[in-house]
């Protein structure tokens, strides 16, 4: 397989041609090292969806339809890779804040986190502080996500932070935050150590805290 061409494709969203060529490689029982070559090549094609929209030549429904094409190929690379051998990129949960329905925004930004091997804890849509807590309480996590479409996402994601501070879970994990109301100053008002309004570049700042050993 020509693992360019893939990346292309998948940055093109030509979504017949990739499936086609993912089955063709699938049906010749590939290695394990094979495999995760393509998923990388398949990175690397959201990357290339992710410069795109960055220049404004893609648009948000590109983004949407990136991301399903995107999870119809991680199903089909399914077939051939050995989940439980795989060593995870790190851990994230991820969830929209209290009071906001919309989950599109979230929706990609999984897409493209569990293709860059971070296993994912989905809480879904509206979710409040104290359920993001719980969770972290659950499970060793590296990374905390909020995203959000509505203003009133921005206090809700700062009622997290604060809760996360008050169980003393704060400093074991960091905080990345998306959405259209997100901004640098409310960046910092919420008390995360990040925002994107990209979700392959919040991909990219999640890859760089797990190097770093972010978990305390």
């Amino acid at each position: 397989m020509e693992l360019k061409t893939l990346s292309q494709m998948i940055g093109d969203l030509e979504e017949d041609q990739v499936l086609e060529m993912l089955n063709t490689f699938v049906s010749s029982n590939p290695s394990q090292e094979d495999a995760q070559k393509v998923v990388n090549a398949c990175q690397e094609g959201m990357g290339i969806v992710g410069e795109l929209f960055e220049k404004g030549e893609y648009f948000v429904g590109d983004l949407i339809f990136a991301g399903e094409l995107l999870t119809a190929a991680m199903d089909v690379l399914k077939l051939v890779m050995d989940s439980s051998g795989e060593e995870k990129t790190g851990t994230i949960v991820l969830g929209t804040a209290h009071g906001d329905l919309h989950d599109i925004s979230k929706n990609i930004f999984k897409s493209m986190a569990q293709a860059a091997g971070f296993e994912v804890y989905d809480l879904e849509i509206d979710q409040s502080a104290s359920e993001f807590v719980e969770k972290v309480k659950e499970v060793q996590l590296d990374i905390v996500g909020m995203s959000g479409v509505l203003t009133l996402a921005i206090d809700a994601m700062k009622d997290t932070v604060e809760a996360l501070v008050e169980a003393g879970l704060r400093n074991e994990v960091k905080v990345i935050i998306r959405g259209n109301p997100v901004t640098k100053e409310s960046c910092e008002h919420i008390g995360a150590d990040a925002f994107t309004t990209n979700a392959a570049e919040g991909v990219k700042i999640c890859q760089g805290w797990v190097k770093q050993y972010v978990r305390c």
